[in-house]
């Protein structure tokens, strides 16, 4: 058996936790920006430009702090449910 026959299994097995990570990272992040554009948007006191503090707010930060708690919880979901 060569290197690389023995390491291919251990690849694939890293990058199907990766890509589990990604998917959750990708649903986290729809998910942090529809939360944080609601809430901006009821709970800012901003009269001048509220919706645009909103999109911005949500999409630069709500939707990434979301996206990387997601991708790691995702990534430990699948670890531990790995054969």
């Amino acid at each position: 058996m060569t290197r690389s026959e023995r390491g291919s299994p251990r690849i694939a097995l890293v990058l199907r936790h990766f890509g589990s990570g990604l998917l959750w990272g990708a649903g986290g992040y729809v998910l942090g920006v529809a939360t944080c554009w609601v809430l901006v948007a009821l709970l800012s006191p901003n009269r001048h430009d509220r919706s645009t503090e909103a999109v911005m707010t949500a999409f630069f930060v709500g939707g990434p702090f979301v996206a990387v708690v997601a991708f790691v919880f995702g990534v430990v979901r699948s670890v531990r449910g790995a054969p």
